[in-house]
């Protein structure tokens, strides 16, 4: 029986993959959480196998709660499941030690097969960015801008060009306003630009916010 434990902030998604897992057989969810600190403390005090684990929470990111799970039990498989396109942030997971990449409107059958293959010891990523990330470690073309923010930097572009100001991305992340705002400084400096309606056009051009 594989052991699942679900991270997600929202109640009827957390019932939905429930839902999913039991009636694949041989799989049940043994803990949940609805946000980053919680995460953490369910994990620690429940063993499993498998964590399935979305990106965008409240009081302590996906991302935060990924790095602190790999670097406490690295061998422990964490299944990204989240609603942002892989391009936004696949990669960037993958290199933070996730497993695999899974979007939220993927089918039922495709979240089952990816939890399967990374509890036993693969990685589990779509036909398409597999074909993306073949394609990128065969070509000398020059690198987007924004793969030289660091995984903060580039959570808190996607924040403010979709809309939030520096508070609200403050309080999603648990960070202060000036902790903000001093990574918002860097990546103005990094990307060139000087305001958030310059970052906002550049987040959409390049498809990094809906």
């Amino acid at each position: 029986m594989i052991n699942v434990v679900v991270v997600d902030d929202h109640a009827v998604v957390r019932e939905g993959i429930k839902r999913i897992v039991s009636e694949s057989g041989g799989m049940t969810v043994s803990g949940e959480a609805s946000d980053g600190h919680e995460a953490i403390r369910v994990i620690k005090n429940q063993p499993c196998d498998v964590v399935l684990l979305d990106i965008t929470m409240p009081n302590k990111s996906g991302l935060d709660v990924l790095k602190e799970l790999h670097a406490a039990s690295p061998r422990l498989p964490v299944l990204v499941l989240s609603m942002h396109p892989e391009d936004q942030y696949a990669v960037r997971v993958l290199r933070a030690g996730a497993s695999g990449y899974v979007t939220k409107d993927s089918a039922p059958a495709k979240l089952v097969q990816a939890i399967r293959k990374v509890v036993r010891g693969g990685k589990y990523v779509s036909p398409s960015l597999a074909e993306k990330l073949v394609y990128d470690l065969g070509t000398d073309t020059a690198r987007p801008a924004y793969e030289i923010l660091s995984d903060r930097e580039y959570q808190v572009l996607c924040m403010i060009a979709s809309g939030k100001t520096v508070t609200e991305v403050a309080e999603q992340l648990a960070l202060s306003v000036k902790t903000i705002s001093t990574y918002r400084v860097r990546l103005l400096e990094k990307l060139n630009m000087k305001n958030n309606a310059e970052l906002t056009r550049y987040a959409i051009k390049e498809g990094l916010v809906d």
